[in-house]
């Protein structure tokens, strides 16, 4: 029993992608399906409670969304070069392009309805 509980959690854990400045072209700006990335940081409580929604969107959108997350402050360029200036925030891409933004702590309601439009 406990062994498959280890398996599910490793599965869990390994539908988030983490994003860098090195990935982030490659991974999201390139991909064919929707990428949802959270862009967050260590020391940031709200985004310490919006984890496990993202975690759980990327379980539920398997296959059908890149769910991902992008740390703030190891990850400056991508950061800037979309000019997060508050965090938790979430951009949706498609096509390469930001279809959709939210900044806050989101509710796991309100993002499926943003990603269902890009599905």
């Amino acid at each position: 029993m406990a062994t498959e509980n280890v398996q599910t959690n490793v599965q869990t854990e390994s539908q988030v992608q983490k994003f860098t400045d090195a990935n982030f072209d490659e991974i999201v700006l390139k991909s064919g399906a929707p990428v949802l990335v959270d862009f967050w940081a260590e020391w940031c409580g709200p985004c310490k409670r919006l984890g496990p929604t993202v975690d759980a969107l990327a379980t539920e959108y398997a296959g059908k969304v890149t769910v991902g997350k992008l740390n703030v402050d190891e990850n400056p360029n991508v950061s800037f070069k979309f000019q997060i200036r508050g965090i938790p925030t979430i951009l949706i891409f498609k096509g390469g392009q930001v279809v959709e933004s939210v900044v806050g702590l989101a509710q796991k309601d309100d993002l499926k309805k943003v990603l269902d439009k890009h599905v």
